[in-house]
């Protein structure tokens, strides 16, 4: 099994660097344009399958670099971006900063972030996007196929944190993964090896979010 784990295009709470979570937030006109050159890049590969976050930045992004292809789309909640509860819509840029000081561990000690009221917590977010990940590896079906899962930052680095191993405590990895980054995985009897992480396939230059 290859699979691609791609997070979302570009919106505009990604850009006014507010925290959407699982606020329904549609792509804006830029972030469709990310998801379209992404096909471009992705347009040679055979995607059997697509796993998708039921939200609808993720699965327009899915569609978008499907195009044309008759792939079977699966919405999963497992994959839904992490709920920030009463944070979300609030600003996190330096800047903006809209937030309690503590919410700064969110960054940098994810291990004693303080869930917000209403949020999930990161072990949380490990449980279940490790759940999803056991239930796809283990799928005999798909033993030769080609996977597509379109997802969010947060889910995305908590998949990513299963697949290598390491603890909530190094949960962020290399950090947030640009917005339609493809990250390749081959899977081979239920082991997971990354062949490649945060990959873009387009020219534009997209601002870190944390900025």
């Amino acid at each position: 099994m290859k699979i691609y784990f791609v997070r979302h295009g570009e919106t505009d709470w990604n850009k006014a660097r507010r925290i959407q979570g699982q606020v329904d937030i549609p792509l804006n006109d830029f972030g469709r344009h990310l998801a379209e050159e992404t096909a471009k890049g992705l347009a040679d590969v055979p995607f059997d399958i697509c796993y998708t976050s039921p939200l609808w930045r993720a699965a327009e992004t899915a569609r978008i670099i499907l195009g044309d292809r008759r792939v079977p789309v699966m919405e999963e909640k497992r994959i839904e971006e992490m709920a920030f509860g009463e944070y979300e819509g609030k600003c996190c840029s330096k800047k903006g900063w809209e937030l309690p000081e503590e919410f700064r561990l969110f960054f940098d000690d994810p291990e004693h972030y303080v869930v917000p009221a209403g949020g999930e917590g990161f072990a949380d977010v490990k449980r279940r996007t490790g759940e999803f990940l056991a239930e796809l590896f283990q799928k005999d079906e798909l033993e030769e196929s080609v996977v597509l899962v379109t997802t969010h930052g947060a889910a995305l680095a908590g998949i990513l944190n299963n697949i290598k191993g390491r603890p909530v405590g190094e949960y962020w990895g290399a950090g947030v993964h640009k917005n339609c980054a493809v990250t390749e995985v081959e899977v081979s009897r239920g082991r997971a090896h990354i062949i490649s992480e945060n990959v873009v396939y387009y020219e534009d230059e997209v601002a870190p979010w944390e900025e």
